[in-house]
């Protein structure tokens, strides 16, 4: 039996006032897929993140979760779509002047009405889950660039929820660091059994984790291709997209089959 669609694109384009980023992006993610947006730089692979948490109305075209419609309720109804994902910036987005146990406390705090002994049993599991346990009073300033990915992560994961998106998850990162989050996300993805989208153009990412995606093009304004980066890699005939899939050598990288 197929995986079920839990997260549908249909025929969304973007706009800034007269300036149309995107035109007809449509793509399907199911239960438990590794999702990635990718493509160059200012191809729109945030601005489509934004489409889908709730930040940017599209320009036409739909969301759905499930078979409901994101942008044609109002706030509240967003909103409640919203309390089943956790987002994961770019910076972190960490409340500089508060604890990492404070950091993963708030959710628990907003949308819950557990007391605050469980509420602190669950930010130690948490963080104890990204491999953070015996930090919780260290501020964000007191950790290096990876510990303070994975607290934010620690902090997205609060409410076990149903989705996971990131944005750029391996920036400012150092190789190894940006593997243990690979491997961090595929823990959790199982888990947790979430669903995850990540906005990447780290191709070491795209192919370790992945098991589908869309790829988007600055110039052509629309998505070139879509499915698993290393069948896109193998099949594709587009060359922006070969090009982009092998860092302009038009050959998949070695390390892709390891």
């Amino acid at each position: 039996m197929s995986a079920q669609k839990v997260l549908s694109v249909i025929d969304v384009s973007s706009a800034y006032g007269d300036f149309v980023l995107l035109e007809h992006i449509t793509f399907t993610i199911k239960r438990g897929d590794i999702f990635i947006i990718m493509g160059g730089s200012g191809c729109g692979k945030s601005t489509m993140l934004r489409h889908l948490i709730g930040l940017k109305r599209p320009y036409k075209g739909r969301v759905l979760y499930g078979d409901k419609d994101f942008w044609a309720g109002d706030e509240e109804d967003r909103q409640q779509i919203m309390r089943r994902a956790g987002v994961l910036y770019q910076s972190g987005a960490l409340w500089s002047s508060m604890t990492l146990t404070e950091n993963v406390a708030l959710p628990l705090q907003r949308y819950t009405d557990l007391r605050p002994a469980a509420i602190n049993e669950l930010v130690e599991f948490k963080l104890s889950l990204v491999g953070l346990d015996g930090f919780g009073d260290f501020y964000p300033a007191e950790l290096s660039g990876g510990m303070r990915k994975r607290a934010a992560l620690a902090r997205a994961i609060a409410l076990d929820p149903e989705f996971l998106f990131f944005d750029e998850p391996s920036a400012g990162l150092d190789p190894v660091s940006s593997r243990r989050l690979d491997e961090l996300i595929l823990e959790l993805r199982d888990s947790l059994g979430a669903t995850v989208i990540i906005v990447t153009h780290e191709l070491a990412s795209i192919y370790s984790i992945a098991t589908n995606a869309v790829f988007l093009d600055r110039e052509a304004k629309t998505m070139l291709a879509t499915g698993n980066p290393k069948t896109m890699v193998r099949e594709s005939t587009n060359p922006v997209v070969r090009d982009f899939l092998t860092r302009g050598t038009g050959k998949p990288p070695e390390w892709m089959y390891e």
